[in-house]
């Protein structure tokens, strides 16, 4: 349950998650990288598609989040692509919720840009045949960085939350290891490929 529906966070939280998704985005919007946007665009439906496909982990469901991806390919514009992909979904499937929106692109970007600023960078640092560790890292970082920040928006909104936040991180493990191959795996193949895109001049860069 990383979109996490109207209803159900408290008012502080959907205020202060809607401001600093905000300010992410204005940050985020003057570090664009417009030779990355097809790159974006793909990477945006790939996140719409796979994220829509739910599957039963115990009491609750997962679904591939890719912004670990995003965020080492992407850099801060993996930023603005997530928000169109869940305004998208928000409006055309009812995924998430228009008073989460920020809550949920904070708790799928931040993460997407920790990656980006933290592991990015390592791309031109390690030899290429350990890009794919790099890759793993991101994926399995994404995850339960989401898995982290999603429970705490909802143990911060009340006590009645905590075993489900509780249950929300434990699921979230077998999505972080599937991440992390899938992560890995395209990078990868990008290295022998299109290695240009995984050392990216602009990716990390703040």
């Amino acid at each position: 349950m990383a979109h996490i529906p109207d209803g159900v966070l408290s008012a502080p939280m959907l205020i202060g998650g809607g401001l600093v998704s905000a300010a992410l985005l204005a940050v985020a919007l003057r570090h664009l990288d417009y030779d990355r946007l097809p790159q974006a665009a793909v990477l945006s439906a790939a996140f719409f598609v796979s994220s829509l496909i739910s599957v039963p982990v115990g009491p609750s469901s997962v679904h591939l989040l890719l912004n670990g991806l995003m965020g080492l390919l992407l850099g801060w514009t993996a930023l603005p692509a997530l928000f169109v992909a869940l305004l998208l979904q928000a409006v055309f499937f009812g995924f998430g919720g228009i008073l989460t929106l920020g809550v949920n692109t904070l708790n799928m970007a931040l993460p997407a840009l920790i990656c980006a600023l933290a592991l990015a960078p390592l791309m031109r640092r390690v030899a290429p045949r350990r890009r794919l560790w790099v890759g793993a890292a991101a994926g399995g970082i994404g995850v339960m960085s989401t898995a982290a920040l999603v429970a705490i928006n909802l143990g911060l909104s009340g006590q009645a939350f905590l075993p489900a936040a509780k249950v929300l991180v434990l699921t979230y493990i077998p999505l972080a290891v599937v991440e992390a191959i899938i992560t890995a795996t395209v990078v990868a193949f990008l290295q022998r490929v299109a290695p240009e895109f995984l050392i990216h001049d602009e990716v990390g860069h703040v």
